[in-house]
């Protein structure tokens, strides 16, 4: 499929968006709230060894980086240190270059619009207020919602089952490939972002710096009427 089908309005009636690293500029305090995390718990672990995990839902991340069960009581405890860590962080988060801006073209061209994240729902509430996105009050279904987090399919078939679409009239926006990977899964076509950082997104195709990028490359293949 090509970049311009992708984004066809002949094609598309709904988008799935990641938050952190596609419309919040996020992940290096994601993972710095995740160090600290785990060594309130005795694990040493760096924010750049952290990092290329992030996208990842905290029941993939505490065992990928500790061996321990996410559900154990440490294992618990790591994941209240993140949301405890990564709050304090929040204040000083911006959105990602055009991240509003995708929003509402993306709305003014009738397309439905959830959010699909694997951040906890109270986390998400307070970095919606923090990057302007809240007053838009958009669905969205978070790790709260569903069994596994990403790269596992359940998110973005959760956000399939609120927009009410079928795969191949979706589109998942995300700036991982844990984000790619669930939307393959889900037999869901997949856009990836620079903007969040991550070192392997160069292997997917297509590829747009920021949503800016993406809503201009929208622009040219499904205008506004």
């Amino acid at each position: 499929m090509t970049h311009h089908d992708l984004l066809s309005p002949e094609r598309l009636r709904g988008v799935l968006l990641d938050v952190d690293g596609t419309l919040a500029d996020s992940n290096h305090a994601h993972a710095r709230a995740w160090a600290a995390a785990l060594r309130d718990e005795g694990f040493e672990k760096s924010p750049e060894a952290i990092f290329p995990l992030i996208g990842m839902g905290g029941d993939k991340l505490v065992p990928e980086l500790t061996g321990l069960d996410a559900e154990s009581e440490r294992g618990q405890r790591m994941t209240e240190g993140w949301v405890r860590h990564f709050q304090e962080l929040i204040p000083d988060l911006r959105p990602t270059p055009g991240a509003r801006a995708l929003v509402e073209g993306l709305r003014a061209r009738g397309l439905r619009v959830v959010l699909a994240t694997s951040g906890e729902a109270e986390v998400v509430d307070a970095l919606l207020r923090q990057i302007g996105l809240d007053d838009l009050e958009l669905e969205r279904v978070s790790s709260t919602d569903v069994e596994n987090s990403k790269p596992d399919p359940d998110l973005v078939q959760a956000g399939l089952r609120t927009l009410g679409l079928p795969a191949e009239a979706t589109l998942m926006v995300g700036d991982t490939p844990y984000d790619a990977e669930a939307a393959r899964k889900a037999g869901v076509p997949c856009v990836l972002l620079r903007c969040g950082g991550h070192p392997g997104v160069e292997e997917h195709d297509p590829v747009y710096d920021h949503p800016q990028a993406l809503l201009e490359a929208l622009d040219q293949a499904f205008p506004v009427e």
